[in-house]
């Protein structure tokens, strides 16, 4: 009989992408069930005050039913972890919690698996915790050959090589600020003048207009493939993880980072100046130390060739397996 996993996902689409790209990893020899979560007013509240006793905080008439005891429950996010304690509880204790990322101290003993980045040593003190680079994502050798058919054609007419340029934006209520998109789009020039060819370049809610136009206005002579904030067709990342021969990144998302480190393709990251959060900065300087990337400032970034391709969301779906 095969053992079951609830996977708890809510809006955070960097939690959900990280989490099903652990699942496309997970053995047939277990049943796979996502409860889909949505909160109400109070989800915004510490986890301490949340608690485990009830489901404060979800709109239980909106949420997915969660009668039943799995035998693992894949906590995704900070807010899903209430859920998970509540669903524990429930069960008797019968029931193993996997944590993605470091929701807190609440409940810690509690969780029977955290699964944390390196950058975030140090803050946890917990037999239970399985550190990983960077964090896990979905990007592997059957994604990349199946996005590489899908979309190669579509970027066939584009001069070669090609760089795929992934834009991230405002955190910590740190905005991507003008400086910053001049700085960017200034290195993407420098690039191009080193190897020519076309860029295909994507950005997000969190660039804003302001630094999205002073981007684009500057890089305007490069043949180009755009996927911008707003434009109402199929997300081509995939493709641009598949096709690309390398690819340059800001480094506010981990988790598009990450997966562009899981291509294979020579990374470089844009760090920006006064920008990216003490956290950021350890989680660059960690990929870059383990050899999946190179800063776009560092002396012969151009030439950078990874080490090795970042696949950690294998070695989390046997952790999470072994639990059982």
């Amino acid at each position: 009989m095969k053992k079951t996993i609830w996977v708890l996902l809510d809006d955070r689409m960097g939690s959900v992408g990280q989490a099903k790209g652990i699942l496309q990893e997970i053995s047939e020899d277990f049943e796979i069930v996502e409860k889909n979560i949505v909160y109400n007013r109070f989800a915004a509240l510490p986890n301490f005050l949340r608690g485990r006793f009830f489901l404060f905080g979800v709109n239980k008439k909106l949420s997915d039913d969660l009668r039943g005891n799995p035998d693992i429950v894949l906590s995704t996010s900070r807010r899903t972890t209430p859920v998970a304690l509540w669903l524990k509880r429930r069960s008797k204790n019968k029931i193993k919690i996997v944590q993605l990322m470091f929701s807190g101290r609440y409940g810690l003993s509690d969780i029977d698996l955290l699964i944390v980045p390196e950058h975030d040593k140090g803050k946890i003190n917990s037999k239970n915790v399985f550190y990983i680079v960077g964090c896990p994502h979905r990007v592997n050798e059957k994604v990349l050959a199946e996005a590489k058919e899908k979309w190669q054609d579509t970027f066939s007419n584009l001069p070669k090589p090609l760089t795929a340029v992934l834009v991230g934006g405002a955190i910590k209520k740190k905005p991507f600020s003008s400086d910053n998109a001049n700085r960017l789009a200034d290195e993407i020039l420098n690039i191009h003048r080193r190897v020519s060819g076309s860029i295909l370049i994507t950005t997000s809610r969190r660039t804003g207009e302001i630094a999205q136009n002073i981007i684009m206005e500057k890089i305007k002579d490069i043949p180009a493939y755009t996927f911008l904030w707003g434009e109402e067709k199929e997300n081509p990342i995939l493709g641009f993880y598949a096709c690309a021969d390398r690819i340059i990144a800001t480094g506010d998302s981990v988790s598009m980072v990450c997966e562009a480190c899981g291509s294979g393709k020579d990374v470089m990251i844009f760090e920006g100046k006064h920008w990216l959060t003490r956290k950021h900065l350890s989680f660059v300087r960690s990929l870059v130390d383990n050899g999946y990337a190179v800063r776009i400032g560092d002396i012969g970034a151009v030439d950078f060739v990874p080490q090795k391709r970042l696949q950690n969301s294998a070695d989390v779906a046997r952790k999470i397996e072994a639990l059982v």
